[in-house]
């Protein structure tokens, strides 16, 4: 009995052993960020796991695109979503930190404003409604929605965006208030996508915007509100109206940003290769707007060549098509 309780022991040792030799062996590949690109990158990072039989793991969080900046920036990272270009201030707190980067734009979202399914006078709103509603200056003023259109009713306005680190929040604040993070402050603020989801079907005056995705899984529950740009006719968030570049100026191109060191790292490089082989479907299957595959193409040429630094200089050019971002990816 004594050597059966031994040669136990020493099994369950030696299994010890090899999961701890297990655990150590398996690389790590770590990214954080925007909430808007975390379906594409986590849909991603599930097959390309099963593709490496788990040898690789690869952990997602969502921080938020200012928020996966400011680790990435900090060298915590090896991969930064994000659902807007890198900032000026973003880009020296990298190079003070001594972080090179390579940028990747890697799909395209509609951006979509979103109203409670009961909501029948705010199908249609023009971007100056939209900046009434949001602009600074609102604050504590405009809290009905007669007070935005005189033909709606006068009931309550309850407002639910992303929060202060989201790339959506400073892409929506940009195209509709002409200024990133200039805001009215009096909203519920989240991070989480699926909490303004919850809190605008909470709410018949309720309204709220996020990534197209998230309305996608959501479009049972929520109504879409078709955008109206100066001199343009009503225009819904669509994959169609994305691609022919309709739907303005809320579609914007997405990213992912690659740490240069981190690059070298064979787990890195064959993940961010497996991205721009896969983007293409798995963007699809997510309900994004792919790139033209030529442009997934252009990226793994890119990376090949770790050509580092962005295309964007600190700026975020609200309004660019996929035919125009293209354009300036091939400069």
């Amino acid at each position: 009995m004594k050597i059966a309780k031994i040669a136990a022991v020493v099994t369950l040792a030696l299994a010890g052993v090899s999961a701890s030799g297990l655990a150590q062996a398996q690389a790590l590949v770590k990214i954080d960020g925007s909430s808007t690109v975390y379906p594409i990158t986590e849909a991603v990072a599930e097959d390309f796991q099963k593709s490496k039989k788990n040898a690789v793991r690869v952990t997602v969080g969502i921080s938020g695109t200012g928020g996966g900046f400011k680790k990435f920036c900090r060298g915590e990272t090896d991969i930064s979503d994000a659902s807007r270009p890198i900032t000026k201030k973003e880009m020296d707190d990298c190079k003070a930190a001594g972080v090179e980067y390579l940028e990747l734009p890697v799909a395209y979202d509609a951006l979509t404003v979103v109203i409670h399914p009961k909501n029948t006078w705010a199908k249609n709103m023009t971007v100056a409604e939209l900046k009434t509603i949001w602009e600074p200056a609102a604050q504590g003023k405009i809290t009905s929605w007669k007070q935005v259109n005189p033909a709606w009713p006068d009931r309550p306005l309850k407002l639910y965006g992303p929060g202060a680190d989201s790339g959506t929040f400073e892409y929506f604040t940009e195209a509709v208030n002409g200024k990133a993070k200039a805001t009215r402050g009096d909203f519920t603020a989240s991070e989480d996508d699926n909490v303004l989801v919850q809190g605008v079907l909470r709410d018949i005056g309720g309204l709220g915007y996020f990534g197209f995705a998230y309305y996608s899984e959501n479009k049972e529950k929520l109504a879409a509100v078709s955008v109206v740009a100066p001199g343009k006719a009503a225009v819904a968030p669509s994959l169609e109206t994305v691609v022919n570049g309709t739907y303005q100026p809320l579609a914007r191109p997405i990213f992912i940003y690659v740490n240069a060191k981190s690059a070298e790292k064979p787990e890195v490089k064959e993940f961010v290769e497996y991205y721009m082989k896969n983007g293409e479907a798995l963007t699809k299957e997510v309900k994004y707007v792919p790139l033209p595959a030529k442009a997934y193409a252009y990226n793994l040429d890119h990376f090949a060549k770790r050509a580092k630094g962005t295309k964007f200089g600190g700026e975020n050019k609200v309004g660019l098509t996929i035919e125009e971002l293209m354009k300036l990816e091939a400069k």
